[in-house]
């Protein structure tokens, strides 16, 4: 059996290539769905985020988890198979494992040291255990995957103020404005990105929040928690007008800002517009740059910021880079336990299928014979020594005259510490 990882991130496909992937809670599901009823595969995970999208599979073989992850991903995108897998990475076993382990502890997301992506995978993990796709394998990986991101936040500094993609997307108007304190920020979605967009928003001054969601409710309770107000979703149009800025962080599948409707917007303005879009898939149709006095950015825009945050914490990273490896050794040899459990678990029936049959001839023996219970028990116990040592013994006898066998006959004797 092998641990496969079959995916893509930020750092092989672009923004464009990341929506066509972007799963749905629905897609994800149905995907586990398709694991757990497979023959191809024996676990799986789905973990799919605004920067990757991975499958984490238990297959028999890497190549029949690269085809059946391969297969998901075309049905569930509109990319041709030649160009999507120049954006994919595959990881096997160790590597896989690794792999993981690097990911929830945030050094391979865009903001190095970022906790947003354990809590993702977290429930990735549950929603893979809801559907019945995980088992022993990806069960031990995902929880230890846990234990090492709790250690390297634990024992380095590396999430010591890490931002997250909210708190770029803050710092990113601060630079283009200078101060927030006197803008009116409008906030797309009622969602956790939301939320901590408007809690690094408030911290920077801003008091002017509206937030406008498609379930008006959710939105009124995410504008409560931080004094703003709520614009319902149908008169949305009507406030743009107002804003200098508009953080976009929606589930939506689709674009929920249109080319025309800001270029109306913009006729009657006469102060510029700034737009930042950090959902996957975008929320603002990419055409709206285009417009004069309209600023929009994108998820992948955020690189500037973020290499500068992480000049912070570059030392931490070679700590924590030591804390994967040692729990990767671990790992492995878990990995290398459980090939053998088979051949134990073999050994211990056969063991037990002899003794079951010696146990029931020496009760009969000693229901029905006149003879001594000690001469019957001690007949037993030979009895037992022999059947249980034949195989063994003429394996031994065959290893003698087979090629390398002092080699063998040594690995023999350390077995039985001879």
């Amino acid at each position: 059996m092998e641990l496969v990882v079959v995916g893509l991130n930020h750092k092989t496909a672009s923004l464009e290539v990341r929506e066509e992937l972007s799963l749905t809670k629905r897609q994800q599901e149905v995907i586990l769905d398709k694991i757990s009823t497979s023959s191809d595969v024996k676990e799986g995970a789905v973990l799919s985020t605004c920067n990757r999208t991975e499958i984490y599979l238990l297959a028999e073989n890497d190549y029949s988890a690269n085809k059946f992850t391969l297969e998901l991903f075309r049905e569930f995108s509109n990319l041709k198979v030649k160009k999507l897998q120049g954006y994919l990475y595959s990881y096997h076993n160790l590597e896989a494992v690794e792999h993981l382990f690097r990911v929830t502890s945030g050094l391979d997301s865009l903001i190095i040291g970022e906790t947003q992506i354990l809590g993702q995978v977290k429930r990735a993990f549950k929603r893979a255990q809801k559907i019945g796709a995980i088992n022993t394998y990806l069960h031990k990986l995902f929880t230890e995957s846990f234990k090492v991101a709790k250690k390297a936040r634990g024992e380095t500094k590396i999430d010591e103020n890490a931002a997250s993609i909210s708190y770029v997307a803050v710092e990113l108007a601060r630079q283009v404005f200078g101060s927030l304190s006197g803008e009116k920020v409008l906030i797309l979605g009622a969602g956790k990105m939301s939320e901590l967009t408007l809690k690094n928003l408030v911290a920077h001054g801003v008091k002017g929040v509206m937030v406008s969601n498609r379930t008006y409710e959710n939105g009124r309770r995410l504008a409560e928690q931080f004094s703003g107000e709520v614009i319902h979703w149908e008169k949305l149009e009507n406030w743009i007008e107002d804003v200098d800025i508009i953080i976009a962080s929606t589930a939506a599948p689709h674009y929920v800002l249109h080319y025309e409707d800001i270029k109306e917007v913009m006729i009657n303005r006469n102060r510029p517009l700034f737009l930042i879009d950090i959902a996957v898939p975008r929320d603002i149709e990419p055409q709206i740059a285009e417009l004069d006095e309209v600023y929009l950015y994108d998820i992948d825009d955020l690189e500037a910021v973020v290499n500068q945050n992480l000049e912070e914490r570059r030392g931490e990273i070679d700590q924590v880079e030591e804390i994967i490896a040692e729990e990767k050794e671990g790992f492995e040899k878990w990995l290398n336990y459980r090939q053998v459990v088979p051949v134990i678990k073999e050994m211990r029936q056969r063991a037990n299928r002899i003794k079951e049959q010696e146990l029931d001839w020496a009760l009969q023996r000693l229901a029905n014979s006149k003879q001594n219970h000690e001469d019957i028990v001690e007949e037993l116990s030979s009895r037992l020594i022999n059947k249980l040592l034949h195989t063994p013994t003429l394996g031994v006898k065959q290893l003698a005259n087979s090629e390398g066998s002092s080699q063998k006959l040594k690995v023999i004797k350390e077995l039985f510490k001879f």
